[in-house]
């Protein structure tokens, strides 16, 4: 039984960040979208991306890169506080963060507060084309106002909004609009 359960775990756990996995998320997406749907409540996305993780890599190497994911992957789970929110490695240097019953308002505080952390842990970043140390770019979409028929179309929505911050100089969050 402990074996199995460890094996669960494992199987939901991104080995590198300790952060839910990509299959975790997606299953996660879709039952809060499916309350969303039945009930009314809000849903929002924020889609995460570390600037210039590449330079990062290439300049202080894979062990270092892995270390600095780490390092956001803790600051981002120290950022988002509800037992119901979730965060997840999306994928490479791509997190995601699931918010039900949250507002505009809402994760637009929260996105903030989430950026603001990651630059101020000051991991040294300096091939980065925007600051001294490493940043995030943040891509924002809720439900709030829109009849959305399917999770794929909210993440969509989260994926423009982050190419949209990354496109106005990074370091910041957009909305979906």
């Amino acid at each position: 039984e402990v074996q199995r359960d460890l094996a669960q775990r494992n199987s939901l756990t991104d080995s590198l960040t300790g952060l839910a996995n990509r299959r975790l998320f997606d299953n996660s997406i879709s039952n809060e979208f499916s309350k969303h749907k039945r009930s009314g409540s809000l849903l929002s996305v924020i889609m995460i991306d570390v600037d210039f993780f590449k330079k990062y890599n290439d300049n202080y190497g894979h062990l270092e890169g892995d270390f600095c994911l780490q390092k956001v992957a803790e600051s981002l789970k120290m950022s988002v506080g509800r037992a119901s929110d979730l965060v997840a490695r999306y994928g490479g240097e791509e997190f995601v963060v699931i918010l039900p019953d949250t507002s505009r308002d809402g994760v637009a505080i929260l996105a903030e507060r989430i950026r603001a952390a990651v630059e101020n842990i000051g991991i040294p970043h300096e091939k980065s084309e925007i600051s001294p140390s490493v940043t995030i770019s943040l891509g924002i979409a809720t439900t709030e106002g829109l009849n959305l028929q399917h999770e794929v179309e909210l993440i969509a929505m989260a994926d423009r909004a982050l190419y949209l911050a990354k496109m106005n100089d990074r370091n910041r969050f957009e909305f979906f609009n």
